[in-house]
């Protein structure tokens, strides 16, 4: 029940606490680019959602078994050609260009399906779906797994906690960027000063929304706190029967 609760704190401190945009501000460049329309938003976050899980499973596999130090595929293979049974391999160095790579071919067979399956979408993205690429977002959470993988690392990460940490980063930039569309829809209808149209009052919204979001700070000890109390605590069994009391 604690892993549960784990991953449940987990969800929600990456989705709203640690947002990937108002508070790592990581994935600015298709937070402002595609935020102007609410359905090629969605899309967007949507998109940006399915590269982060699929790359993240891959790094997770990929430095698990091959490039964490001690790793057992390499290590395996090291001391095969080494002859050396205390021989180490740690292949880390390799990280960045394994996880561009891997990041790449998900967001090549993204672009494919909404190319084959939703051509007008595939339009209104234009340049920035092949920019996911690029999107800071997924490499920022690849390189965050990294960290708890390996002997060195002091708060390990099994599968599940880097897919529920994926996906909800992911997740956490669609509200952002929905968030963000829904509200520049409004300011087509407002007056802007000139000088703050476009990407100023974009900005000055988004710090406006990283403050609002500052507010839920502590909502995931709490939410913690909760699941845990009511785990230790499981409900009382049912009262007996009114003739049994009776007796």
């Amino acid at each position: 029940m604690n892993y549960v609760v784990s991953l449940v704190t987990m969800a929600v401190t990456t989705a709203l606490i640690n947002n990937m945009v108002f508070h790592f501000f990581v994935g600015n460049c298709p937070f402002i680019g595609v935020s102007r329309r609410l359905d090629t938003a969605f899309g967007m976050g949507a998109a940006v959602t399915f590269v982060t899980t699929i790359a993240a499973l891959l790094s997770w596999l990929l430095t698990y078994f091959v490039m964490a130090p001690g790793a057992p595929l390499a290590t395996g293979l090291w001391r095969l050609l080494t002859r050396d049974p205390a021989a180490a391999a740690d292949l880390s160095i390799l990280s960045y260009i394994v996880y561009i790579f891997v990041i790449a071919w998900a967001v090549q067979l993204v672009e494919m399906y909404i190319r084959k399956f939703f051509p007008p979408l595939y339009k209104a993205f234009g340049v920035y779906l092949p920019l996911i690429t690029t999107n800071c977002v997924i490499l920022f959470v690849c390189l965050e797994i990294m960290k708890h993988i390996g002997t060195g690392a002091t708060d390990p990460w099994d599968l599940g906690k880097a897919l529920t940490y994926a996906f909800f980063a992911g997740f956490g930039f669609l509200i952002a960027i929905v968030i963000m569309a829904g509200i520049r829809e409004e300011l087509d209808h407002c007056d802007v000063p000139k000088p703050l149209q476009g990407p100023g009052i974009t900005l000055i919204i988004a710090g406006i929304l990283s403050l609002a979001f500052m507010g839920l700070t502590g909502v995931d000890g709490n939410l913690a706190k909760l699941l845990s109390a009511k785990s230790s605590h499981p409900a009382a069994p049912a009262s007996a029967p009114a003739a049994e009391r009776s007796k």
